[in-house]
């Protein structure tokens, strides 16, 4: 991208002029787009609650330089929030609950300054880390090249985590894991090794290990192309972890006489791991098998650099994506783009609503008019922006791997794709099933207008999937969500954005079930039973419970009862 996020200090893209309005109809334009489509790394940070997830994204940035300074845990006293979390309630909170997009250039650290620099091009997609919100990091991963996979060195595999490492194993997205919290009291790293192997069939294959035990964070041990000890990295703590932590390079007889059995412990363990066949293959990690492994701590910035360098060396560039015709479209084709996500009300300086596209093929310019392949209709593309966080700077231009928010975009929705000159649409983005399901009602009828308008932004947003039938009357949709937490985003925005008091009522519903016009009429009929029509036209039955669902299914079996389709199917 032409300007992403970047302080004094960082270095340029080193983006060329743009090209013409095809997207790579100038001379060498496809031999350009593969080079910069090959300095992008794009990739999200997955985990469960509390692993550290926000916390490490920022300090990938701190590490990037593109800020100067951390803000730690969010939510503590005295303390900043992380730059990614923007909503009042993740401040408040502690948590995230939505996904935010932040790029920035980096160089590997071993080679800034000599002839062999490349400047890589980083788009970090940031996600909600609570179960509730688990649709929207679904559909960060559909933009995605890689995953970091966060895990807190006491807690091991959560579920949450599982439930993502699913949905990257469906989708072939490679995974590298970091072990966090390395700094507080915690399991053996043996044990949390063995734990991953089993529980998920991955081969970890650790690149750094540690040295001293969870809570005696000392540095970290970097293992050779046959496991050996190439060299111990010392790390020095700052004050509460705002800044870079110092390191020191250290051979392996210096780190012998430093730090004694701690050091001979942990050679051993990086030996035995190879005695297990637990050393980096690339190509066993591009096809999913294995995972690169590091620990760290996020909170006061060790490891954090290595973990960087290990993305953007060996994480995959962008690369080409099948279409719904099974067609694959090649990253220097022309332009064409998928939009994973809609947010409204990132800035309340700012009352407009930002499409993320990741662009999958050839140059995006500012202005360029695309296809919008779900309406066929021309789409104009003249306020396009990066944002890091709820910041936000003007694109120019930018390639595949990138990710771009048009602002305004009321026609897009998650799953949509634009495109130039050969036509081409990508897999639509499938909706989790809902489990939570309440009315929606303005507290104030004068406030009508504007909770109208606003149940249709969250709805267009993915926030949660509104429901209407004749009975309740636009008056009174029902929200339908994968979790509860949903319901209280929801009344916080419309209360922050729209000045309306929402009033929300939990119905004793607890499963959906896709249906037709032809059953809906008897299904309207049965007790613990109502039909809606959810706002793409298709018809659900929510049902009561289990039991009722059971009972209609033999006694009506002549009905249509489907069962939504998960996104890991």
């Amino acid at each position: 991208m032409s300007t992403p996020h970047a302080s004094a200090d960082s270095q340029s893209t080193g983006t060329t002029e743009p090209a013409q309005s095809s997207g790579t109809a100038k001379p060498g334009a496809a031999k350009e787009v593969r080079a910069e489509a090959e300095r992008r790394r794009t990739f999200a940070v997955i985990s469960h609650p509390d692993a550290g997830k926000s916390t490490l994204t920022e300090a990938l940035a701190l590490h990037a330089k593109v800020i100067s300074e951390a803000g730690a845990v969010h939510g503590k006293a005295g303390r900043k929030s992380t730059v990614s979390d923007w909503m009042e309630m993740e401040k408040a909170r502690g948590i995230s609950v939505s996904s935010t997009a932040l790029q920035f250039n980096y160089t590997r650290s071993d080679v800034a300054g000599t002839d062999d620099e490349v400047v890589n091009v980083v788009n970090l997609v940031d996600t909600p880390g609570h179960s509730d919100f688990s649709e929207d990091t679904y559909r960060v991963l559909t933009a995605v090249d890689a995953a970091v996979m966060l895990i807190d060195a006491a807690k091991g595999l959560e579920p949450q985590t599982l439930k993502l490492f699913q949905v990257c194993r469906h989708r072939g997205i490679p995974v590298v894991t970091v072990i966090n919290k390395w700094d507080r009291p915690g399991r053996t790293p043996l044990e949390l090794l063995d734990e991953i192997d089993e529980r998920i069939g991955l081969m970890p294959t650790p690149l750094f290990w540690p040295v001293g035990i969870a809570g005696d964070f000392r540095g970290l041990l970097r293992r050779g192309e046959d496991g050996d000890a190439a060299e111990y990295i010392k790390f020095t703590r700052t004050a509460g972890g705002a800044k870079i932590a110092p390191e020191e390079h250290l051979s392996p007889a210096e780190a012998l006489a430093l730090e004694g059995d701690t050091w001979v412990e942990a050679a051993e363990e990086s030996e035995l791991l190879s005695s297990n066949g637990q050393d980096h293959d690339q190509e066993l990690f591009l096809a999913g098998q294995t995972s690169p492994v590091i620990f760290a701590s996020a909170m006061l910035n060790f490891g954090v650099r290595q973990i960087l360098d290990t993305l953007v060396t060996l994480a995959p560039p962008p690369r080409a994506r099948l279409a719904i015709d099974e067609t694959a479209r090649e990253v220097d084709d022309p332009f064409s783009a998928v939009v994973f996500k809609v947010q409204a009300g990132m800035d309340t300086a700012h009352r407009d609503r930002l499409a993320f596209m990741r662009v999958v093929s050839g140059v995006f310019e500012r202005g360029m008019v695309v296809t919008h392949a779900q309406t066929g209709k021309p789409f104009a593309t003249k306020y396009a922006l990066t944002v890091f966080g709820r910041e936000r700077s003007t694109v120019e231009n930018a390639y595949p791997g990138d990710v771009v928010g048009l602002v305004n975009a009321t026609a897009l929705a998650p799953g949509h794709t634009l495109y130039i000159d050969k036509k081409v649409e990508f897999p639509p983005i499938p909706s989790f099933a809902p489990e939570h399901f309440a009315i929606l009602r303005a507290e104030s009828a004068s406030k009508y207008k504007q909770f109208r308008k606003a149940v249709d932004q969250l709805d267009s947003e993915g926030v949660v999937q509104i429901l209407r039938n004749d009975v309740r009357g636009d008056a009174s949709p029902v929200m339908a969500a994968v979790g509860p937490m949903q319901f209280e985003v929801v009344a916080a925005r419309m209360k922050a954005e729209y000045n309306v008091d929402p009033k929300i009522e939990h119905l004793g519903y607890s499963l959906a079930r896709r249906t037709d016009a032809a059953s809906a009429d008897e299904l309207n009929r049965q007790r613990g039973v109502e039909v809606f029509t959810r706002s793409d036209g298709v018809l659900l039955a929510l049902v009561s419970d289990k039991w009722r669902l059971q009972y209609i299914l033999k006694e009506l079996p002549e009905l249509t009862l489907e069962p939504l389709v998960a996104a890991t199917d």
